[in-house]
């Protein structure tokens, strides 16, 4: 059976999935960040999560060689970051509530549902994409938010 791209990836879309937008610091320091909806846990011994970027993403060299990385799980009032960081504009951070992990040193998105702060284990490349393991270093969530959710190709609430 020939699987073409758009039914594999209309099926997938069946599986919500959370927004995060990962974060780290370029080689100059500077912060760069972009939304990922491939994310998910990979250990609990150790705590380890990992997400997937493409190959052809504008920072995916930038998270290769970074050394940390900061996972900031997004809720359900901030669809407006994760639309910023899924765009090409210039300065995504401006105007970003954001400071230096104390774990990791990479950017951490103020008020995020939970954020994961990571020291990169190891890559893998696979099809189309690179998948980046992190080792968490520190860790803060808030017990009682709601999740910024994704569903067929569409922002979704929970039920």
């Amino acid at each position: 059976m020939v699987i073409d791209s758009r039914s594999f990836r209309k099926a997938l879309g069946c599986f919500a999935t959370g927004v995060t937008v990962i974060a780290a610091n370029d080689g100059q320091g500077k912060p760069v960040g972009v939304t990922i909806s491939s994310f998910a846990s990979l250990s609990l011994e150790p705590p380890l999560v990992l997400f997937c970027l493409g190959l052809g993403a504008s920072y995916v060299e930038t998270f290769r060689k970074a050394s940390h990385f900061a996972v900031n799980v997004l809720r359900d009032d901030q669809k407006e970051l994760s639309i910023r960081f899924a765009s090409r504009m210039a300065d995504k951070w401006a105007e970003v509530e954001h400071s230096p992990g104390a774990a990791s040193g990479a950017p951490v998105i103020s008020h995020c549902l939970a954020v994961l702060e990571c020291q990169l284990e190891k890559e893998m490349v696979e099809g189309d994409h690179v998948i980046l393991i992190g080792r968490v270093l520190g860790l803060d969530y808030d017990p009682g938010g709601q999740p910024l959710l994704y569903f067929r190709g569409n922002y979704a609430e929970m039920a």
